[in-house]
């Protein structure tokens, strides 16, 4: 039998995984403001059913989010025999591109898609001013509280509606050379001028107008400096109209189309392809079910 101080705890514990739930299923059904449906506020982002801008609005996806990006990595893979080379991926994707940059010089450098600003920050250690875009005004929200704060809770889910609420702390970074902003990576303002170091991850295939990001990025990025594609090319229409796919599909002469053949096609005639590598992610669900990836990260140097 338990003892009594023992049943307090037990109770303390499910009293605070309820509130925890309450306060979840609050958070989660605010979307840009709006109220969201039960089935998007309670969906993982990394279910493949569905799709569009909305599922990254959510208290959920923020909450998955931040796990991503700043959580601890026993939490975010809690088995041995998982896969640990997943655990590093923003700071990965902020030195990808690294050695292919002019040393010697004031770094400027683009987080396009930065979520909640994990890698935003991890580029802060060694660029000099770094902006980080994102569509979602939830994720750069929560970017923008880590700059500040330097430290955010979220809830963990464990099993169905049951929480844990974990803290997550950033990089220790000189934030006065970070700041976020809301935006459309298929509509950047001319305003934003050249870098140095361009990342795009994970984007390209969530994008309505992928070819249209494409076509601009010889713009944002400076002669001499790095353009940083990582994508798993998961292209669903939720996301983009078929018809936009840069790959993922058959022309009519039963010819399959693949994504980074497009993307070459297109680059080529301002960037080199200097350096390509496997890059794998991994995005907890729940405490038994995670989404592991593996992207194709692409360095492209911008022509003199």
């Amino acid at each position: 039998m338990a003892s009594s101080d023992q049943t307090k705890t037990a109770l303390v514990a499910a009293a605070s995984a309820c509130s925890a739930v309450l306060l979840y299923k609050l958070l989660s059904s605010v979307v840009g403001g709006k109220v969201a449906s039960a089935d998007q506020s309670n969906r993982s982002t990394t279910s493949s059913s569905g799709g569009g801008p909305t599922a990254y609005e959510t208290q959920r996806a923020v909450d998955e989010y931040i796990q991503f990006h700043f959580g601890d990595a026993s939490d975010l893979m809690p088995y041995e025999f998982g896969p640990k080379d997943a655990l590093k991926f923003t700071s990965v994707l902020a030195t990808l591109g690294k050695p292919h940059v002019a040393s010697g010089k004031k770094i400027r450098a683009l987080d396009i898609g930065c979520a909640v600003g994990g890698a935003t920050f991890e580029l802060a250690k060694w660029c000099n001013e770094v902006i980080g875009i994102d569509f979602s005004h939830a994720f750069v929200r929560a970017a923008e509280k880590m700059r500040v704060d330097a430290e955010t809770s979220f809830g963990m889910v464990q099993e169905g509606e049951i929480l844990e609420v974990r803290l997550a702390r950033r990089p220790d970074v000189d934030v006065s050379r970070v700041s976020f902003q809301q935006g459309d990576a298929c509509n950047l303002p001319t305003s934003l001028g050249q870098f140095d170091y361009v990342l795009a991850a994970n984007l390209i295939c969530r994008l309505p107008e992928p070819l249209r990001f494409l076509e601009r990025l010889h713009t944002l990025v400076a002669p001499g400096g790095v353009a940083v594609l990582v994508s798993p090319h998961s292209w669903l229409p939720g996301w983009t109209n078929k018809s936009k796919w840069l790959g993922g599909y058959c022309d009519p002469t039963g010819k399959p189309i693949w994504t980074e053949d497009t993307i070459e096609s297109v680059l080529t005639p301002h960037f080199e392809r200097v350096e390509v590598r496997d890059v794998s992610f991994l995005i907890r669900e729940h405490a038994r079910k995670f989404q592991y990836g593996v992207s194709c990260g692409v360095v492209w140097k911008r022509r003199a």
